[in-house]
């Protein structure tokens, strides 16, 4: 189990019944660069990788 796990779990317990949109979730991940401006890297990562998703398939 990675670290990230107990977040993610957390995440889903918390919020797993709602549904939110990609401006919803773009703007919580704007907000989070905004108050921990050393994860910009990560965030742009996992931004991107989100966008990308269908692209294989």
């Amino acid at each position: 189990m990675y670290f990230t796990d107990r977040g993610i779990e957390e995440l889903v317990s918390r919020r797993g019944d709602e549904a939110v949109s990609v401006e919803w979730l773009a703007a919580r991940l704007r907000d989070f660069v905004d108050e921990h401006p050393n994860y910009e890297d990560a965030v742009e990562r996992l931004a991107t990788y989100l966008a990308r998703q269908d692209e294989d398939e």
